[in-house]
């Protein structure tokens, strides 16, 4: 007796069924069991200042985290919507791939054989929102193509604000969207998506706004480099393979490119997958394109190869065997990850998810409730704020780093004119303690500051955008100091524990070249709340090749490293 066509769907969809069930236990209990990446316990933090915008990324990865860390404070309760939201996003495209005749089987090992699908199935970054609403898109996507209705539309918008409160990425699948189908132009309900996504994602913009746009700054600028490093590029290709499957990577890659275009949905993958990888191979012209950052263009690298199986009719033979070896290398490496056998472990970045939980307790031990300041990064102190569960650590960025969402949040105000510890990468006569991970042997070195003060929030604005300077010669700098403490802040060093200086900062490269102090009547400023004031800096050419530099005008108080306090000003030296 021949099986009803339910029945049919229903046998099929059995083994993607034990596939998902799989893959939820696995990355739960990897989620469980590792301790977080550096980025992760950053996003946390985020999570504990809930807001419209952040200093790096949109919101969502906070709302993530928030909803997750609610129902338990442990590494699976961080990653837990993560992990919910990787297998809704495999299934909906199991839902989407039904149109094309697609078998489980290849389903299966093509979906759980691109390496970058089981990094974001637990690992909770910007990226885990975006590959969840990236693949919610196109499930919606599919069917507006068909069934142009204001109820779908409104779920696209909502889809689309989402998508942008994920990352900005999202910007680059909207467009090539619009690229593969400018048809759509010519729909109201086109319009109406376009319209709420906007009017849903208003509220970053104001954030943006009154930050002084802030990502804008940091990833169109700050993350450029001087010149072209042909690494970039050339390591840009292998990365993309390595993600999409160390064995059968470079085959889905073949097949997604080889499909036919039968329909507007699927020119749409096609367009999005090259466009992607093409928009950032491009990028490595101007600076790093990390590999994990074309993660919009994997969906559609997945759906396009398993289009292209059921177009041909067959798979190649080999392919069983080749995707089957391909799938148990990964499995084997996430298992040497959650089992820490050191010759994986101590590998690049995987060597970041150990040994921090028992580093916080000794640094913990050690300050006791007192405030804890690091130099020069995020993911140490937000390791330490999350495993010790308080927001007494601090990120003091220095001339040399670059800011990041420490320099917005008002930990810093909270420890004025108070006795910190202070951990270093490098021991000096203070230091007190020396405090290791066990696991990385990376050394801190602390010591006790009292009384501390620091500057990190002043703005500094000069008047000038550009700047010459020749041997001999003087010139005098406006300053505008702005202050956005909401108490009055005095530059004097009469009775103060730690002096303040105003240095005038050289940089070739990324090295600090010369260093200028300023004259003594800087320390007779004193700015109330919102106030402005200028200041008139007087620059002697300093004892420098001729040649092209950055200046930068910096607030140092001791024993810290003077904060980034204006922006660059291009210099020439003649």
């Amino acid at each position: 007796m021949p099986l009803s066509s339910a029945k049919k769907n229903s046998l099929s969809d059995k083994p993607v069924w034990w596939f998902l069930l799989c893959w939820t236990i696995f990355n739960a209990v990897q989620s469980y069991t590792l301790e977080l990446h550096a980025d992760e316990s950053y996003y946390w933090m985020y999570s504990k200042f809930l807001d419209w915008g952040y200093f790096d990324h949109p919101p969502m990865v906070a709302v993530f985290i928030w909803l997750g860390d609610h129902v338990m404070h442990n590494e699976l309760g961080l990653r837990l919507v993560t992990v919910l939201s990787s297998t809704a996003a495999l299934y909906l495209l199991w839902l989407i791939l039904k149109k094309y005749a697609v078998q489980a089987v290849p389903f299966i090992l093509v979906v759980s054989g691109i390496f970058i699908i089981h990094i974001y199935g637990f690992t909770t970054t910007p990226d885990a929102p975006l590959f969840f609403f990236t693949v919610l898109f196109y499930y919606l996507y599919q069917k507006y193509i068909d069934d142009d209705s204001w109820l779908l539309a409104l779920l696209l918008g909502i889809v689309v604000a989402c998508l942008l409160y994920s990352k900005y990425h999202a910007v680059l699948l909207i467009f090539l969207t619009l690229a593969s189908n400018i048809k759509l132009l010519k729909r109201p309900t086109f319009w109406g998506i376009t319209v709420l996504a906007l009017i849903l994602f208003i509220p970053h913009i104001v954030w943006q706004v009154q930050h002084g746009f802030p990502s804008i700054t940091y990833h169109l600028y700050d993350r450029s480099a001087s010149k072209y490093n042909p690494d970039n590029t050339a390591l840009y290709i292998p990365g993309q393979l390595l993600m999409a499957g160390p064995v059968i990577g470079w085959f889905l890659y073949y097949a997604a490119f080889k499909v036919k275009i039968k329909d507007t949905f699927i020119r749409c993958l096609v367009v999005n997958c090259a466009g992607a990888f093409i928009f950032f191979l491009l990028s490595t012209f101007r600076g790093e394109a990390q590999p994990h950052w074309t993660l919009i263009a994997f969906a559609p690298l997945a759906m396009l190869s398993l289009i292209y199986f059921t177009q041909q009719g067959s798979i190649p033979g080999w392919f069983y065997p080749a995707a089957i070896i391909n799938v148990i290398l990964i499995v084997i490496v996430r298992i040497c990850i959650m089992c820490d056998f050191h010759f994986v472990t101590e590998v690049g970045q995987i060597k970041s998810y150990y040994g921090f939980k028992d580093w916080s307790q000794k640094v913990k031990a050690k300050a006791g409730d007192a405030y804890v300041i690091m130099s020069d990064g995020f993911q140490d102190p937000s390791k330490y704020n999350y495993y010790t569960n308080s927001l007494r650590a601090y990120s003091y960025d220095s001339r040399n780093y670059r800011h990041t969402q420490y320099d917005i949040w008002d930990i810093e105000e909270k420890f004025q004119h108070k006795r910190v510890y202070f951990l270093q990468d490098d021991p000096n006569p203070a230091t007190t303690d020396t405090i290791v991970n066990r696991h990385t042997h990376n050394k801190w070195y602390a010591e006790w500051v009292d009384s501390v003060r620091t500057y990190q929030k002043i703005d500094i604005e000069p008047a000038i955008q550009r700047l010459t300077l020749t041997n001999g010669q003087q010139k005098n700098v406006v300053l505008t100091f702005i202050n956005p403490y909401n108490y009055t802040v005095n530059f004097t060093n009469t009775g103060a524990a730690h002096p303040v200086v105003l240095e005038a900062c050289f940089f070739k490269g990324e090295e600090m070249a010369y260093v200028l102090k300023a004259g003594d009547l800087f320390n007779n400023m004193v700015l109330k709340p919102g106030e402005r004031r200028q200041f008139v800096f007087n620059i002697k050419t300093p004892p420098l090749a001729k040649g092209k530099y950055d200046l930068m005008f910096s607030i140092r108080t001791t024993p810290f490293f003077g904060g980034k306090n204006s922006r660059i000003i291009n210099t020439t030296i003649q």
